[in-house]
């Protein structure tokens, strides 16, 4: 059978994008080989500019990029792969951009299929979130995005898999941001205030891009309710009731944190805790109640959530058949590589769709 090609179509080579760009160039031989598949990315941009190579881009592609790059709309990347005929088109939006994701039904109408680290998607208004779903249906195409709720671990697939067995799901919950775990494992183990934990999560960089995010319990929220509509809930974010740890009673006028009331509440609520237990901030999606909460729990420290540590998060799914006790998912602190690597997989999911829909009709 001759080889399959792929052309990706990047949107974005931040950190995540241009990893996966090396690390498909460098494993070209290998995909070759394993699985019978040559990748290409014909188009390659970041939030203003592309760069189009009819054949791909090769190992000189940051130089090109920086050279050659222009100004696009994603009219003009639908009508470069019509002109060139391109087949076997995935989509990979490895941003954070809101604009992008009102693209998708574009790309999907023009032949593209969509992987993405971009969670947005998944969270608009659930009307939106299901002219996508049926969009994809009426043009035969996918959309994965494993990676937007952690690295790549099969979470998504794993909560499909017992939902589309007839299995039903009781409850999820669980620690979902890197951040917000690194900062409570931190201040669980170690004799310091609230403050300094916060301070030095920044200046190590993991609530950078994320900051307001994470605090507010938006990301958990968001990364929950992805969740909750695998196993077809029709949430809405105003759904998920979110109680962020930092309110008005810890912030100054100005909106500026008051260190004094911060600390001091938090040390009330970690003395104050049962013995052996550690705060967390957990998302949670009840079957029971029908709801979904981020909030601020005192966990059990030999359970799943309390033996947490570092920047490690956990997803534990509840289910009718093994009921009390919780399949667990635990995964290390995300990076760069892991993440592309998650992106990788889900594209090889495609490719592998696509060609047996080719052997069907050969």
């Amino acid at each position: 059978m001759s080889k399959l090609k792929i052309n990706i179509i990047l949107f974005g080579i931040g950190n995540i994008g241009s990893t996966l760009i090396n690390q498909i160039i460098e494993s070209q031989d290998f995909f070759l080989k394993s699985k019978n598949v040559d990748f290409h990315f014909p188009i390659i941009t970041n939030s203003t500019v592309a760069f189009f190579e009819k054949e791909g881009v090769g190992y000189s592609w940051e130089t090109n990029f920086l050279q050659l790059a222009v100004p696009f709309k994603v009219k003009d990347i639908v009508e470069f792969a019509k002109e060139n005929e391109f087949e076997n088109l995935i989509a990979v939006d490895a941003t954070a951009s809101n604009e992008l994701i009102y693209h998708y039904n574009t790309l999907i109408e023009n032949g593209f299929n969509i992987v993405a680290v971009n969670k947005n998607a998944n969270t608009l208004p659930i009307d939106l979130y299901k002219e996508i779903r049926e969009n994809l249906k009426k043009h035969d195409k996918e959309f994965l995005y494993e990676t937007s709720v952690d690295t790549g671990i099969p979470i998504l697939q794993t909560l499909r898999d017992l939902y589309y067995a007839g299995e039903k799901i009781t409850k999820i919950r669980g620690v979902f941001s890197d951040n917000l775990s690194y900062v409570f494992n931190r201040f669980s183990a170690d004799d310091v205030s609230f403050s300094s934990v916060l301070k030095d999560a920044s200046l190590l960089g993991l609530m950078r891009s994320t900051f307001k995010e994470d605090l507010s319990g938006n990301d958990t929220a968001r990364k929950l309710l992805i969740l909750a509509r695998e196993i077809g809930k029709d949430f809405d974010l105003s759904d998920v009731e979110i109680l962020p740890f930092i309110t008005e009673k810890h912030l100054e006028k100005n909106g500026v944190l008051n260190k004094e009331a911060l600390d001091k509440s938090f040390k009330i609520a970690k003395i104050t805790q049962a013995e052996n237990h550690v705060l967390r901030y957990v998302g949670e999606f009840d079957a029971a109640q029908n709801s979904l909460s981020a909030k601020l729990v005192s966990e059990p420290i030999d359970s799943a959530i309390g033996k947490l540590n570092g920047a490690d998060t956990v997803f534990e799914i509840y289910t009718q058949s093994y009921a009390d006790i919780p399949i667990v998912i635990r995964s290390a602190s995300p990076c760069k590589q892991a993440i592309s690597r998650g992106i990788i997989t889900d594209i090889l999911k495609i490719a592998e769709k696509i060609k047996n829909k080719e052997a069907v009709w050969l």
